[in-house]
């Protein structure tokens, strides 16, 4: 059973209070909980109560997108990338985590992989039969809110603080057709208490079962240095580690490989291959991130 669907069965047993299935039937009403809404919004998705334009020559300049020139070759790249992702994800045969649920994340922080979940979750929202999700699960530095101009939304934090929310209202619209985006929300201390809480697992059920073809892309904080990328991992069905060529050391990539199970690689992307490869260095440790500096 995968979480998504071991989510809703707790959901469903906790609303109903009892596994005898004639128990609700004796009993007279009382209140929704919080529990309670969760399960009767689950069929029901709703329009975003917020839209966004995506100005791409703004998120070129930026560094976001691939340059004009380079556009097409980069385009061919990302239909490579998220075919077997895509196909994996509707297929339903994964053994770990909910494989709608791709986390997007790096070894350490300046790898790239902001920009690799920018033009994944772009290039995926082209495909004609599906929506997706782009969550900014980097609630410390926010780089996707920060992108996108949300960083003074409410989003995920949020939701997860306040459990009367219904995180279906905070996820923004755009106007490329298909995609949409989640920002992070208020700041917080306790982000990893956060998304290890159940209450982490309902919103992901919830962004799952709300639109039953939509696949949610998390873009996550590095790996090593942070205890909330590692919080993530319990969450996804599939994992990209995006590593800087000439960059990454190779152990660190192998320390992150390490954190999550094997059925749940969607792949290694290598980042800058054109970087000169330089071997043979070490490090002793993994630095810190929310400070200063550019950790996308």
């Amino acid at each position: 059973m995968s979480l998504f669907e071991q989510a809703i069965a707790r959901l469903r047993n906790q609303a109903s209070g009892n596994k005898d299935p004639s128990f609700a039937a004796k009993q007279p009403r009382r209140p929704a909980s919080s529990d309670d809404q969760l399960s009767a919004l689950a069929a029901v998705p709703i329009e975003p109560a917020k839209r966004i334009t995506i100005d791409a020559d703004a998120l070129r300049e930026r560094g976001y997108l691939p340059e004009a020139g380079t556009a097409r070759q980069f385009a061919d790249h990302y239909r490579r990338i998220k075919r077997p992702l895509i196909d994996k994800a509707l297929s339903g045969a994964v053994p770990a985590g909910e494989p709608r649920v791709m986390m997007i994340t790096s070894a350490l922080p300046g790898d790239g992989k902001t920009f690799t979940s920018v033009n994944l979750a772009v290039s995926m929202a082209l495909e004609r039969d599906i929506s997706v999700l782009l969550v900014d699960c980097d609630v410390v530095k926010g780089h996707i809110s920060d992108i996108f101009g949300l960083r003074d939304d409410a989003g995920l934090v949020d939701a997860l603080v306040d459990e009367s929310l219904d995180i279906e209202t905070l996820v923004v619209g755009t106007n490329q057709r298909g995609l949409s985006i989640l920002p992070a929300g208020a700041r917080s201390d306790g982000t990893t208490e956060l998304l290890n809480s159940n209450r982490m697992r309902q919103v992901i059920a919830s962004l799952c079962s709300r639109v039953p073809r939509r696949l949610v892309v998390l873009d996550s904080p590095p790996l090593l240095i942070t205890n909330e990328g590692r919080a993530l991992t319990k969450l996804a069905g599939q994992i990209v580690l995006v590593v800087r060529a000439g960059h990454t050391p190779r152990q660190a990539v192998t320390d992150a490989i390490a954190l999550f199970e094997p059925q749940q690689v969607g792949g290694i992307i290598l980042n800058e291959v054109k970087v000169t490869r330089s071997e043979g260095y070490g490090y002793y440790g993994y630095g810190s991130y929310g400070t200063d500096g550019d950790a996308s």
